[in-house]
């Protein structure tokens, strides 16, 4: 592959879309690149091919093919941009411990380099040798023949009904719980913590076992218990989460990694802790009876679940808060993975409050984003045009990544939640994104049904579905 050099300016995936967050003109959707270089590609003779595979474990293995351009068609920065963020998307959404690629020799590098010491997705490198508790590779293979086959791996998890339980969902800036006696809600609750910024795994421990205590007050008994917490999981034990990124290394491996088993120890009943994205996909099966889902949680950050046509969990990370939507250089960034243009910085308070910023609304000093979102809630009932603005903004994004998404996801129904989307504002997002889908990709709108559950739900309705996780 020859030298890469190609101003952004000059790229396919500068392509600018019909409709413009207005508070975010800056916005460069992927999906409309990657249908700029789709087209373009089209008009070509002839197409390089790179194969990709991505290995979550013996039993698992994603595939993807891309055509790409052949030397010569001037493209080759372009090929670069499509097959890495490709890549890098796969990485987030289905996890990988290793990863296999067969093309072109020059491109493949370059990929490869991406995921060095010194790469570009170092943090991505990391983070996955953290989940899958091993070295993170990437091989690459001169025959097609070498590359592993795919290979799906389905889970039937939750739905159990019977008996009391506790369940709870674990966010960055509060975490809720909910007492759930033969299917039905008897009482739920929101209680602040702040988890991000306690060194002592002691503080999270108590916490939680807190909140447990104060649902089995309202039950007779508590049967069994179901959670729901971001960050990277893996048989109940705690891999990769933000929410203690503040432990040392050495007590994060002690203490938090055991976290959930140790609260099993103590309560004596079945418990079992799922990734929050998974649980808001099951909450939406559970009150409305779909399949071929994928739930979205605008929360602290951006959390999503997938069941497919059948109506199982896949096992994938799901970690769309990593994973890439916006191609424009100047995207939102993210302050922990330094990424550029992920979903995290668009579908959360962060992506709240970056908006809030460029609308130039002013907090009191010291408000936490929690609180900043709440004083943008509570403007945009009072009819403030500004504050509106950021929720209608936050729609186009969303209407724009959703054909991205359904490039790796086979999925009819989106239902957002989470406390971004609570009162107005999430019928704003709503309405916005269904505009996008019927203008620019009309051909998706009559296939994807986008909704909201009600306002209860949205906030709590995932420790309630957790809650259904263990089986008796």
């Amino acid at each position: 592959m020859s030298n890469p050099v190609q101003p952004f300016s000059d790229s396919l995936f500068a392509a600018v879309p019909r409709q413009l967050p207005s508070l975010d003109p800056g916005f460069r959707p992927l999906s409309v690149g990657v249908r700029a270089f789709r087209r373009e590609l089209a008009r070509q003779p002839r197409r390089e091919v790179l194969r990709l595979a991505l290995e979550q474990g013996p039993e698992a293995v994603s595939r993807m093919d891309l055509e790409l351009f052949p030397d010569g068609a001037g493209r080759e920065a372009d090929n670069l941009r499509y097959a890495g963020w490709v890549l890098h998307f796969l990485l987030w959404s289905r996890g990988g411990r290793r990863v296999w690629m067969q093309g072109p020799a020059g491109l493949c590098a370059a990929l490869a380099a991406q995921y060095g010491p010194d790469g570009t997705h170092a943090f991505a490198a990391r983070i996955m040798a953290q989940a899958y508790a091993g070295p993170f590779q990437v091989r690459i293979v001169a025959d097609p023949a070498e590359l592993p086959g795919a290979r799906l791996q389905a889970l039937a998890l939750g739905g159990h009904r019977d008996g009391c339980r506790i369940g709870f969902d674990l966010g960055a800036s509060d975490y809720k719980v909910a007492a759930v006696q033969d299917g039905t809600t008897v009482f739920s609750a929101e209680l602040p913590w702040d988890p991000r910024g306690q060194a002592d795994p002691a503080y999270h421990y108590a916490q939680i076992d807190e909140g447990l205590r104060l649902a089995a007050g309202h039950l007779p008994r508590v049967d069994a218990i179901g959670g729901s917490s971001a960050g990277i999981l893996v048989d109940n034990r705690i891999r990769v989460g933000s929410l203690f990124r503040s432990v040392p290394a050495e007590a994060f491996a002690t203490q938090v990694e055991t976290l959930f088993e140790r609260l099993h120890q103590a309560w004596g009943v079945p418990l079992e802790v799922r990734n929050d994205g998974e649980v808001t996909a099951l909450a939406g099966s559970l009150s409305l009876g779909l399949t071929g889902i994928l739930g979205l949680a605008m929360g602290s950050s951006e959390a999503a679940g997938f069941l497919d046509r059948g109506g199982h969990m896949t096992g994938w990370l799901d970690e769309l808060a990593f994973a890439p939507m916006d191609a424009s250089t100047d995207g939102a960034s993210d302050d922990w993975s330094g990424g550029i243009g992920i979903g995290g910085g668009y579908f959360s308070q962060q992506g709240v409050d970056r908006l809030a910023r460029l609308a130039q609304l002013r907090f009191a000093p010291g408000l936490g984003l929690p609180e900043r979102l709440k004083v943008v809630q509570q403007r945009v009932e009072l009819g403030d045009p500004a504050a509106r603005a950021i929720f209608e903004s936050i729609g186009v994004h969303l209407g724009y990544a959703l054909p991205w998404y359904a490039e790796f996801y086979d999925f009819d129904h989106l239902m957002i939640l989470g406390r971004v989307t609570s009162g107005a504002g999430g019928e704003t997002i709503l309405a916005r994104a269904r505009e996008v889908l019927e203008q620019e990709f009309p051909e998706l709108a009559g296939r994807i049904a986008i909704f909201l559950p009600d306002e209860r739900s949205r906030r709590v309705g995932q420790a309630a579905a957790a809650a259904s996780l263990p089986a008796l």
